[in-house]
């Protein structure tokens, strides 16, 4: 991006496809917040910058960021997600890799929901011995505080 003075120079970016930090959040639905820190963690490149020292991205910067956020809505870590971008980024890569990631994450997902159904469970059996009316017992608090339940 040629440098120009820091008033114009913005929109000469803007004219060569670069866009704001806060265009790209609007783009790619993350928070300016987060594509700093994406930055920081190298999931992205550091942004060019204008002469006033304003990140600007591309369009593929874009796609990267459309890229992680699916992957995190998808619940992949930061570590796997820098993964993927690499296996993405890889064109000689073997989607054996990728698939191998995939069913991994599936596996954990699935371990996830064994966990919360268990969670559910056990709140679920204590709200029903709670009698939710204005006496003090509760189970619920008790079994919180490792108290035996009343009688």
């Amino acid at each position: 991006m040629p440098a120009v003075k820091a008033r114009a120079e913005f929109s000469e970016a803007k004219d060569q496809g670069y866009y704001s930090i806060g265009k790209a959040a609007e783009l790619s639905g993350i928070t300016p917040k987060m594509i700093r820190h994406y930055e920081a963690l190298e999931l992205i490149p550091k942004a060019a910058r204008t002469a006033g020292d304003y990140r600007v991205y591309s369009a593929a910067d874009i796609h990267t960021l459309r890229f992680i956020r699916r992957a995190r809505s998808l619940g992949f870590s930061i570590e796997e997600i820098g993964t993927l971008l690499g296996l993405w980024r890889n064109q000689r890569r073997a989607s054996e890799q990728v698939k191998r990631l995939a069913i991994k994450h599936v596996a954990d997902l699935d371990e996830k929901i064994a966990e919360l159904q268990s969670m559910r469970a056990a709140l679920a059996e204590l709200a029903e011995h709670c009698h939710g009316d204005s006496r003090p017992e509760c189970p619920i608090l008790a079994d919180l505080a490792g108290l035996p339940p009343a009688e």
